[in-house]
């Protein structure tokens, strides 16, 4: 397997990046290219001791910032090291594509450079977030604002093949966010998209309130990118200020120190609990490749994690699974449409 990677990505690049590569064709047995600054990353690529025929670089000259607009940094900057690196995808030259860069921009190349699976209407942003109970995905997570029912109702077909092939959960159990637990509660897209749900022979448990969202007690929970990315914001920030308030509180006396120190183990555990790095980095569900977005602020680990997750998937194969289920999805489609008229 060859992966393309973004080698000037992310906060921490080309530096984690390089030294997780150099890891991952260590210990995973694939090949990789690095898109970047050649003489930038050949001098970090001498730091570490690899397999020196399982990296290749590919020099860019152009590198993609987080406040350029997306799409046009796609259409404009055509030697970037983000389009290039999906660019291999498109030839058929890598099979998987992973990221730290600007989100909106991988998410503009995965759709116009890499394409999304016949019959798929949006590719869809699946992060995998920790809960109190189990990791749940939400999906999607911010790349599609506007939705209609048959989207979302793609979008759990291909979190459905994602953990079972993926994750190796058996027909994980889906939901539905919603602003109350009734089936009639919510807005049309929510009440139509309810309606596609329970139709499907999808594990499909009902509507989700956002104060359960964090329980994991759900495997998919199903929303449009609106709400996705409003949960996902809001859940990293109430993490960080639950950590932020924590530490000032155990620092604030002698006595709270002491204490602090005494439950020094508890709170590592609980703080492992919410480490985004275990999960690598998240799937652009619907291309025809594989497509991963690391975090911004991935570290080695993380980046390496994101790289054995591309292996799985295509391992698993992932794409074609999904490309499997799509003539069910479809035929479910197009019957609730016509019982439906006024959709």
């Amino acid at each position: 397997m060859i992966i393309a990677v973004d080698g000037m990505g992310g906060d921490n690049a080309p530096k984690a990046v390089v030294k997780a590569c150099t890891e991952a064709v260590n210990e995973f047995s694939v090949d990789i290219i690095i898109t970047g600054n050649e003489k930038i990353i050949a001098e970090e690529l001498e730091n570490y001791n690899y397999n020196k025929n399982k990296i290749d670089i590919l020099n860019t000259t152009e590198i993609i910032t987080q406040n350029e607009h997306p799409v046009m940094a796609i259409r404009k900057k055509k030697d970037s090291s983000l389009y290039r690196a999906l660019n291999l995808v498109k030839e058929g030259k890598a099979q998987a594509v992973i990221s730290a860069g600007s989100t909106g921009a991988l998410m503009a190349g995965a759709t116009f450079i890499v394409g999304r699976i016949r019959g798929i209407d949006r590719i869809a942003l699946a992060p995998i977030i920790p809960g109190k109970n189990r990791p749940f995905m939400l999906v999607d997570a911010g790349a599609n604002v506007d939705c209609k029912p048959q989207y979302l109702l793609q979008f759990a077909f291909m979190g459905k093949v994602y953990f079972e092939n993926i994750l190796k959960v058996e027909n994980p159990s889906i939901g539905l966010i919603n602003i109350g637990l009734e089936e009639e509660k919510g807005n049309e897209l929510t009440k139509k998209t309810y309606e596609l749900l329970k139709k499907s022979n999808l594990n499909f448990t009902g509507n989700v309130e956002p104060r359960d969202i964090s329980s994991g007690d759900v495997n998919i929970l199903v929303c449009d990118g609106f709400v996705g990315n409003t949960v996902l914001k809001m859940y990293e920030g109430v993490a960080s200020n639950i950590f932020s308030m924590l530490k000032s509180e155990i620092m604030s006396s002698m006595k709270s120190k002491i204490g602090g120190l005494l439950l020094k183990p508890v709170f590592k555990n609980f703080k492992n609990k919410f480490d985004y790095t275990e999960y690598g980095g998240s799937a652009f569900l619907g291309t025809k490749g594989i497509v991963l977005k690391a975090h911004g602020s991935s570290d080695e680990k993380a980046f390496k994690n994101a790289i054995k997750q591309a292996k799985i998937c295509y391992e698993g194969k992932f794409i074609e699974k999904i490309s499997g289920e799509l003539e069910n999805i479809n035929n479910l489609i197009d019957k609730s449409e016509s019982e439906m008229p006024n959709q």
